[in-house]
Protein backbone atom coordinates (compact mmCIF):
# COMPACT_ATOMS: atom_id res chain seq x y z
CA UNK A 1 0.00 0.00 0.00
CA UNK A 2 1.51 3.31 -1.07
CA UNK A 3 1.21 6.66 0.66
CA UNK A 4 -1.47 7.88 -1.74
CA UNK A 5 -3.73 4.96 -0.85
CA UNK A 6 -3.14 5.48 2.85
CA UNK A 7 -4.02 9.16 2.54
CA UNK A 8 -7.25 8.35 0.69
CA UNK A 9 -8.25 5.80 3.34
CA UNK A 10 -7.56 8.30 6.14
CA UNK A 11 -9.64 10.98 4.39
CA UNK A 12 -12.56 8.55 4.00
CA UNK A 13 -12.34 7.54 7.68
CA UNK A 14 -12.18 11.15 8.87
CA UNK A 15 -15.14 12.04 6.66
CA UNK A 16 -17.13 9.14 8.06
CA UNK A 17 -16.36 10.16 11.64
CA UNK A 18 -17.31 13.77 10.88
CA UNK A 19 -20.60 12.64 9.37
CA UNK A 20 -21.42 10.63 12.48
CA UNK A 21 -20.63 13.64 14.67
CA UNK A 22 -23.05 15.90 12.79
CA UNK A 23 -25.80 13.40 11.98
CA UNK A 24 -26.19 11.63 15.31
CA UNK A 25 -28.26 13.82 17.68
CA UNK A 26 -26.44 15.12 20.69
CA UNK A 27 -27.91 14.41 24.09
CA UNK A 28 -28.80 17.75 25.59
CA UNK A 29 -28.16 18.33 29.25
CA UNK A 30 -30.59 21.27 29.30
CA UNK A 31 -33.67 20.54 31.38
CA UNK A 32 -36.93 22.27 30.59
CA UNK A 33 -40.59 22.22 31.52
CA UNK A 34 -43.53 23.05 29.26
CA UNK A 35 -46.63 24.66 30.72
CA UNK A 36 -49.88 26.06 29.38
CA UNK A 37 -51.52 29.11 30.89
CA UNK A 38 -55.18 29.96 30.45
CA UNK A 39 -57.32 32.96 31.31
CA UNK A 40 -60.89 34.10 30.78
CA UNK A 41 -62.65 37.37 31.48
CA UNK A 42 -66.31 38.33 31.17
CA UNK A 43 -66.80 41.77 29.64
CA UNK A 44 -69.75 43.97 28.66
CA UNK A 45 -70.55 44.31 24.94
CA UNK A 46 -70.24 47.74 23.39
CA UNK A 47 -72.37 47.17 20.29
CA UNK A 48 -75.43 45.26 19.15
CA UNK A 49 -75.78 43.82 15.64
CA UNK A 50 -79.19 43.34 14.04
CA UNK A 51 -79.21 41.03 10.99
CA UNK A 52 -82.08 41.76 8.58
CA UNK A 53 -83.32 39.97 5.50
CA UNK A 54 -85.70 41.01 2.74
CA UNK A 55 -87.12 38.09 0.78
CA UNK A 56 -89.54 38.33 -2.17
CA UNK A 57 -91.07 35.80 -4.53
CA UNK A 58 -92.56 35.79 -8.00
CA UNK A 59 -94.46 33.05 -9.82
CA UNK A 60 -93.55 34.50 -13.22
CA UNK A 61 -89.96 35.80 -13.45
CA UNK A 62 -86.70 36.44 -11.64
CA UNK A 63 -86.87 40.11 -12.67
CA UNK A 64 -90.19 40.55 -10.92
CA UNK A 65 -88.82 38.97 -7.72
CA UNK A 66 -85.75 41.21 -7.94
CA UNK A 67 -87.78 44.38 -8.51
CA UNK A 68 -90.12 43.60 -5.62
CA UNK A 69 -87.11 43.03 -3.41
CA UNK A 70 -85.50 46.27 -4.48
CA UNK A 71 -88.64 48.22 -3.60
CA UNK A 72 -88.95 46.72 -0.13
CA UNK A 73 -85.19 47.01 0.54
CA UNK A 74 -85.34 50.71 -0.34
CA UNK A 75 -88.28 51.16 2.02
CA UNK A 76 -86.41 49.39 4.82
CA UNK A 77 -83.32 51.50 4.27
CA UNK A 78 -85.38 54.71 4.27
CA UNK A 79 -87.11 53.74 7.50
CA UNK A 80 -83.80 52.95 9.20
CA UNK A 81 -82.40 56.33 8.25
CA UNK A 82 -85.56 58.05 9.53
CA UNK A 83 -85.13 56.52 13.01
CA UNK A 84 -81.58 57.84 13.22
CA UNK A 85 -79.37 55.00 11.99
CA UNK A 86 -76.24 56.34 10.30
CA UNK A 87 -75.78 55.08 6.73
CA UNK A 88 -72.27 53.89 7.56
CA UNK A 89 -73.77 51.54 10.17
CA UNK A 90 -75.92 49.71 7.61
CA UNK A 91 -74.03 47.04 5.71
CA UNK A 92 -75.38 45.00 2.80
CA UNK A 93 -74.45 41.38 3.35
CA UNK A 94 -75.44 39.94 -0.01
CA UNK A 95 -78.10 39.74 -2.68
CA UNK A 96 -79.24 36.67 -4.60
CA UNK A 97 -82.05 35.71 -6.96
CA UNK A 98 -82.84 32.29 -8.36
CA UNK A 99 -85.45 29.64 -9.12
CA UNK A 100 -87.47 27.90 -6.41
CA UNK A 101 -88.71 24.33 -6.88
CA UNK A 102 -91.32 22.01 -5.45
CA UNK A 103 -91.04 18.24 -5.42
CA UNK A 104 -94.02 16.09 -6.37
CA UNK A 105 -94.34 12.33 -6.48
CA UNK A 106 -95.71 12.37 -10.03
CA UNK A 107 -93.57 15.00 -11.76
CA UNK A 108 -90.50 15.19 -9.56
CA UNK A 109 -88.89 18.64 -9.49
CA UNK A 110 -91.31 21.35 -10.58
CA UNK A 111 -90.53 25.05 -10.93
CA UNK A 112 -92.47 26.94 -8.29
CA UNK A 113 -91.25 30.45 -9.08
CA UNK A 114 -88.36 32.73 -8.26
CA UNK A 115 -87.04 34.08 -4.96
CA UNK A 116 -84.86 37.13 -4.31
CA UNK A 117 -83.01 37.63 -1.01
CA UNK A 118 -81.22 40.73 0.28
CA UNK A 119 -79.35 40.75 3.61
CA UNK A 120 -78.46 43.77 5.73
CA UNK A 121 -76.67 44.25 9.06
CA UNK A 122 -77.33 47.21 11.34
CA UNK A 123 -74.71 48.07 13.97
CA UNK A 124 -75.76 50.06 17.04
CA UNK A 125 -73.74 51.42 19.93
CA UNK A 126 -76.79 52.88 21.66
CA UNK A 127 -78.67 49.80 22.83
CA UNK A 128 -81.77 51.87 23.59
CA UNK A 129 -82.31 52.32 19.84
CA UNK A 130 -82.60 48.59 19.10
CA UNK A 131 -86.36 48.50 19.66
CA UNK A 132 -87.21 51.30 17.26
CA UNK A 133 -84.75 49.97 14.65
CA UNK A 134 -86.42 46.54 14.69
CA UNK A 135 -89.88 48.14 14.62
CA UNK A 136 -88.95 50.24 11.59
CA UNK A 137 -87.37 47.34 9.71
CA UNK A 138 -90.15 44.84 10.37
CA UNK A 139 -92.92 47.35 9.62
CA UNK A 140 -91.21 48.10 6.28
CA UNK A 141 -91.20 44.44 5.25
CA UNK A 142 -87.90 43.03 6.57
CA UNK A 143 -87.35 39.88 8.60
CA UNK A 144 -84.99 39.78 11.59
CA UNK A 145 -82.78 36.71 11.37
CA UNK A 146 -80.87 37.27 14.60
CA UNK A 147 -79.52 39.83 17.05
CA UNK A 148 -76.09 39.62 18.69
CA UNK A 149 -74.11 41.48 21.31
CA UNK A 150 -70.57 42.06 20.04
CA UNK A 151 -67.30 43.91 20.65
CA UNK A 152 -65.82 46.72 18.61
CA UNK A 153 -62.29 46.30 17.23
CA UNK A 154 -60.95 48.72 19.86
CA UNK A 155 -62.49 46.71 22.69
CA UNK A 156 -61.32 43.42 21.15
CA UNK A 157 -57.73 44.71 21.14
CA UNK A 158 -58.03 46.00 24.71
CA UNK A 159 -59.40 42.73 26.08
CA UNK A 160 -57.02 40.64 23.97
CA UNK A 161 -54.01 42.35 25.55
CA UNK A 162 -55.48 41.88 29.02
CA UNK A 163 -56.43 38.22 28.73
CA UNK A 164 -53.16 37.23 27.00
CA UNK A 165 -51.22 38.90 29.81
CA UNK A 166 -53.31 37.01 32.38
CA UNK A 167 -52.71 33.71 30.56
CA UNK A 168 -48.96 34.39 30.47
CA UNK A 169 -48.92 35.07 34.22
CA UNK A 170 -50.89 31.88 34.78
CA UNK A 171 -48.30 29.91 32.77
CA UNK A 172 -45.46 31.40 34.81
CA UNK A 173 -47.22 30.63 38.10
CA UNK A 174 -47.70 27.02 37.03
CA UNK A 175 -44.03 26.74 36.02
CA UNK A 176 -42.90 28.19 39.37
CA UNK A 177 -45.14 25.76 41.24
CA UNK A 178 -43.82 22.78 39.30
CA UNK A 179 -40.22 23.85 39.83
CA UNK A 180 -40.85 24.36 43.56
CA UNK A 181 -42.43 20.92 43.80
CA UNK A 182 -39.35 19.44 42.16
CA UNK A 183 -37.10 21.47 44.48
CA UNK A 184 -35.28 23.02 41.54
CA UNK A 185 -34.91 26.67 40.56
CA UNK A 186 -36.90 28.02 37.63
CA UNK A 187 -34.63 29.28 34.87
CA UNK A 188 -35.14 31.66 31.99
CA UNK A 189 -37.89 31.55 29.40
CA UNK A 190 -36.89 29.39 26.44
CA UNK A 191 -39.82 29.88 24.06
CA UNK A 192 -43.47 30.72 23.63
CA UNK A 193 -44.72 27.92 21.43
CA UNK A 194 -48.32 29.01 20.87
CA UNK A 195 -50.97 31.45 21.91
CA UNK A 196 -54.70 31.50 21.19
CA UNK A 197 -57.26 34.24 21.71
CA UNK A 198 -60.97 33.66 21.38
CA UNK A 199 -64.33 35.27 21.92
CA UNK A 200 -67.79 34.68 20.53
CA UNK A 201 -70.60 37.20 20.04
CA UNK A 202 -73.45 36.73 22.51
CA UNK A 203 -76.69 35.67 20.78
CA UNK A 204 -79.82 37.48 21.92
CA UNK A 205 -82.33 36.39 19.30
CA UNK A 206 -82.52 33.69 16.62
CA UNK A 207 -85.40 33.34 14.18
CA UNK A 208 -86.79 29.85 13.86
CA UNK A 209 -86.35 28.04 10.56
CA UNK A 210 -90.08 28.40 9.91
CA UNK A 211 -90.03 32.11 10.77
CA UNK A 212 -90.64 33.61 14.19
CA UNK A 213 -93.56 36.00 14.84
CA UNK A 214 -92.48 39.61 14.48
CA UNK A 215 -93.98 40.48 17.86
CA UNK A 216 -91.41 38.24 19.58
CA UNK A 217 -88.40 39.94 18.09
CA UNK A 218 -89.89 43.36 18.77
CA UNK A 219 -90.26 42.51 22.43
CA UNK A 220 -86.71 41.19 22.62
CA UNK A 221 -85.27 44.29 20.93
CA UNK A 222 -87.26 46.64 23.15
CA UNK A 223 -86.14 44.87 26.34
CA UNK A 224 -82.58 43.80 25.62
CA UNK A 225 -81.25 41.44 28.31
CA UNK A 226 -78.19 42.18 30.39
CA UNK A 227 -75.34 39.89 29.33
CA UNK A 228 -71.55 39.74 29.08
CA UNK A 229 -69.20 38.26 26.48
CA UNK A 230 -66.55 35.72 27.52
CA UNK A 231 -63.03 36.41 26.24
CA UNK A 232 -60.39 33.71 26.68
CA UNK A 233 -56.75 33.04 25.84
CA UNK A 234 -54.23 30.18 26.02
CA UNK A 235 -50.45 30.56 26.08
CA UNK A 236 -47.96 27.68 25.99
CA UNK A 237 -44.39 28.36 27.17
CA UNK A 238 -41.14 26.52 27.91
CA UNK A 239 -38.83 27.36 30.84
CA UNK A 240 -35.40 26.13 31.81
CA UNK A 241 -35.10 24.44 35.19
CA UNK A 242 -32.18 23.37 37.34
Amino acid sequence: MNWTTIAVVLIVILGFLAAITYLVPKTSSEKTISVTGTAQISVPPDKVLIYLQVQTRSNTSADEAKNLNSNISDAVLTSLLKVGVDRSNIETGGFSVGPEYDWTQDKGQVLKGYVATNSMTVTLTDFNNAGKVVDAAVDSGALVNYINYDLSVAKQNQYKASVLADASRDAKTKAESIAAGLNTPLGSLVSVSSSDYNYMPYPIYRAEATGAPSVDVKQVATNLPSANIDVSATVSVVYQIG
